[in-house]
């Protein structure tokens, strides 16, 4: 038994002029752009304030090698970059700065311990041989007692070799001074005025070129002597306390 297949049918005039719709294309993006898009977007990181503040610091550091209390300067920046550290370890999707956190740590450190070792050297060995560290508490009178009166203390150094660091009064003079009042400080209430009578001690040079009048602190060395009430050079009163023989260490 045989099977017949059935003829196809012809196509027909319109089936031939009929076109064949294509599905629209779809405007894709170029994978690397997509990428690019993607990476700026997640990959921005703010820096963080701390390691920035960090890192200022501790270049200020330096200060730290001319003062004790300069040390605050590394410190700040120790504890700073501390805080950033955290602060990057807790957000890594938020901060980044690590590397000048660190950098600013280091610093601090450095200095400060450099700072420290070179204070207390200098400290250990500023007071020349034979001569004792002495400060302007010791001159200065008891509560109970009057302004100008001489404290126990300051007479038990009468006669003695004394180390004593304090500021130049300005007088007239600014080059070749070979006398002048040494006062406790330069703060606006004493150069905006006379010093108190037990801040001031006038000093005389031994020898040398005399000094340069400066703002900044010095270091004298003397006989320790006092004596009944004088005028002061370069300020209005009089003065007891008196550094003869002096040197500059």
């Amino acid at each position: 038994m045989s099977v017949e297949s059935e003829p196809l049918a012809a196509a027909t005039p319109v089936d031939m002029m009929t076109p064949v719709r294509k599905p629209p294309a779809v405007l894709s993006t170029p994978q690397s752009q997509q990428d690019d898009d993607y990476n700026l977007a997640d990959a921005y990181r703010a820096l963080s304030t701390p390691a920035v503040a960090s890192f200022v610091l501790g270049v200020l550091s330096i200060l730290a090698l001319l003062d004790w209390w300069l040390a605050l300067i590394p410190i700040a920046g120790v504890t700073l970059g501390i805080m950033a550290l955290r602060n990057i370890r807790k957000q890594p999707q938020e901060y980044t700065g690590r590397g000048v956190a660190i950098a600013g740590i280091a610093l601090g450190i450095l200095f400060c311990v450099g700072g420290f070792g070179r204070l207390t050297y200098n400290y250990a060995t500023e007071v020349p041989d034979g001569y004792q560290r002495v400060d302007y508490s010791l001159l200065q009178p008891q509560p109970d007692d009057p302004p100008i009166s001489i404290p126990p203390e300051a007479r038990a150094l009468d006669g003695k070799k004394v180390f004593i660091k304090g500021y130049v009064y300005p007088g007239m003079k600014k080059d070749g001074i070979m006398q002048f009042l040494l006062v406790r400080d330069n703060g606006t209430c004493c150069f905006g005025g006379n010093p108190k009578i037990t801040d001031r001690i006038q000093v005389s040079l031994s020898e040398g070129k005399g000094i340069t009048y400066s703002q900044g602190l010095f270091k004298i060395a003397g006989t320790f002597h006092i004596t009944p009430p004088r005028d002061a050079v370069d300020a209005k009163g009089i003065v007891f306390y008196h550094l003869d023989e002096a040197i500059l260490p």
